[in-house]
């Protein structure tokens, strides 16, 4: 089962980025091979009907560059605020001290009228970024079909948000 082959060769980092924190570290599933080709093929197979990628920065530019090369579509990147060249719209949202915010160029979805967009990240927490990212898509078009993590942390009900607007939630490893 992809599932556990996925808890299996992602490392945990106690204490980072602080204490009490278990990191969940994704670069010993990015260099074995054939862990990452199989999370790639799930999304992949799921969704070769959609019409874009979207990835959230930064580890969701890794797989969601991956998938839409697998599906043969385009990728946009969901970027923090300042890091995009072109004219942007963005969408704040808050952080356990403070906010941030995300941006996406506003022609990111080029010409198609209402393009179905499957938003990707490696992992989702209390669920503020993808929310924010749903949010962002939607100011310009786009419909988010589904939302796709390799890792869900369960016991912080972040994928709740993101059902509660009404989109899929389709995470492989739960925690």
């Amino acid at each position: 089962m992809l599932e556990e082959k996925v808890k299996k060769v992602i490392r945990d980092i106690p204490d980072y980025p602080k204490k009490g924190i278990i990191f969940k570290d994704i670069t010993t599933l990015l260099n074995n091979a054939e862990v990452f080709k199989e999370v790639i093929d799930y999304f992949a197979k799921k969704y070769k009907d959609i019409d874009f990628v979207c990835g959230i920065e930064s580890r969701g530019f890794i797989f969601g560059s991956a998938i839409a090369y697998a599906i043969n579509k385009g990728f946009v990147p969901l970027r923090k605020k300042g890091k995009l060249p072109y004219t942007t719209v963005s969408e704040k949202y808050a952080l356990e001290y403070g906010f941030d915010e995300i941006e996406i160029h506003i022609d990111a979805f080029k010409d198609i009228k209402n393009p179905k967009i499957l938003l990707v990240d490696d992992l989702i927490a209390t669920g503020g970024t993808a929310e924010a990212a749903v949010k962002l898509i939607q100011k310009i078009g786009g419909i988010v079909v589904a939302a796709g993590f390799v890792i869900e942390l369960t016991f912080l009900d972040g994928a709740k948000k993101i059902r509660d607007l009404g989109i899929k939630v389709d995470s492989i490893a739960k925690y």
